[in-house]
């Protein structure tokens, strides 16, 4: 498989979008080029979400909450929004995808985990698929 890239995308890039680009690196490995992004970035990863991958052996808090301008200049093979509203026009991709992933900044560390679940079962889903799909390619 050809080494495809994915750019996960919310309005903060603080919950939803970096736990999604911290699973296509988790199990995308090597094949993946996983990044995340924020229409209106907060500047900091939220402290559950740390919490929350850490629990899954992996360390957020080397991630940076990071804004779209700084992919201005990247096509990627897939773009995916998690269920924020933005369409992110300024992204180039050759598919996009629209999760609706709810929010979890606010909810309560059980439900939060379940909504990291279903993160991580998307971006498996997600992966099956790259890897499947010849015609998406960088």
């Amino acid at each position: 498989m050809a080494r495809k890239s994915v750019l996960f995308v919310c309005v903060e890039n603080s919950n939803r979008s970096q736990m999604a680009e911290a699973f296509a690196r988790l199990h995308g490995g090597p094949d993946v080029a996983a990044f995340s992004a924020g229409s209106r970035p907060s500047g900091r990863i939220n402290p559950k979400a740390i919490a929350a991958m850490a629990a899954r052996g992996y360390d957020l808090t080397a991630h940076a909450s990071k804004g779209l301008d700084d992919f201005a200049d990247m096509a990627v093979d897939v773009a995916v929004t998690m269920g924020c509203g933005d369409e992110c026009p300024l992204v180039r991709a050759r598919r996009r995808e629209e999760w609706q992933i709810p929010d979890p900044r606010e909810l309560d560390p059980e439900a939060f985990a379940a909504v990291r679940d279903l993160i991580e079962q998307k971006v498996l889903e997600l992966l099956a698929l790259l890897a499947a799909d010849p015609d998406i390619t960088p």
